[in-house]
């Protein structure tokens, strides 16, 4: 089920990097400090359906946790247990590996990608933040409207990114979508961290989310 997700959150990649069965990539748990774990599909998206089917029925409990990704450079709250995966993904035709942590609450996917580039150009950090956004926008067939925010470092201080909020359809059933999103590039990192919702959500929920969300 996630490729569901990726295929929403990107941009319209060919389809044999979604097979029909998603494939996890055992990364290692981020909320252990040891030890790689990975997750079942069924486990990271239980209920959550991003793309041609509703997100209801899932628990609307948002039982938030501190999220330490000390591999790719964020830490995020996060309303739920995440799961990982991991993708190849082609920028400008380079390619690239994309990992994502997601987890689930309410009616929402909440979403952390990560796109791994091959230097920290800032010719290749637009590049990259360029696919994200256009990639969000076209998915739920809306213009790539975004203004600038500032993302919060772990140590101290401030980079500038981008922030979404975008409504439209998405999937060949139209259904109604709401994705808010925060871009951002760091070094040899592309960042998107996204919340997927069938309706829009409750704004203390949206901020504990992308308040929480620092870069290393």
């Amino acid at each position: 089920m996630l490729h569901t997700v990726f295929r929403l959150l990107l941009a319209r990649i060919p389809s044999h990097l979604f097979p029909s069965r998603a494939v996890l990539i055992h990364a290692p748990d981020p909320t252990r400090h040891n030890g790689p774990r990975g997750w079942p599909a069924v486990r990271v998206a239980a209920c959550a359906l991003a793309l041609g089917v509703a997100l209801g029925g899932c628990s609307p409990t948002f039982d938030w946790r501190t999220i330490m990704n000390n591999d790719n450079g964020y830490t995020i709250d996060l309303p739920a247990k995440p799961g990982n995966d991991q993708r190849a993904v082609q920028i400008d035709g380079t390619p690239m590996q994309m990992a994502m942590q997601t987890a689930e609450a309410g009616d929402a996917v909440f979403a952390v990608g990560t796109i791994m580039l091959p230097d920290d150009s800032e010719a290749t950090q637009r590049k990259a933040l360029d696919f994200l956004r256009t990639g969000l926008a076209r998915n739920v067939g809306v213009p790539p409207d975004a203004h600038v925010v500032q993302i919060p470092l772990a140590a101290g201080g401030k980079v500038p990114g981008l922030e979404m909020k975008l409504t439209g359809e998405a999937g060949s059933a139209h259904e109604s979508r709401t994705v808010y999103a925060r871009l951002v590039a760091r070094g040899r990192h592309a960042y998107q961290a996204a919340i997927i919702a069938s309706k829009p959500l409750p704004q203390e929920q949206v901020d504990q989310f992308f308040s929480s969300f620092q870069l290393y």
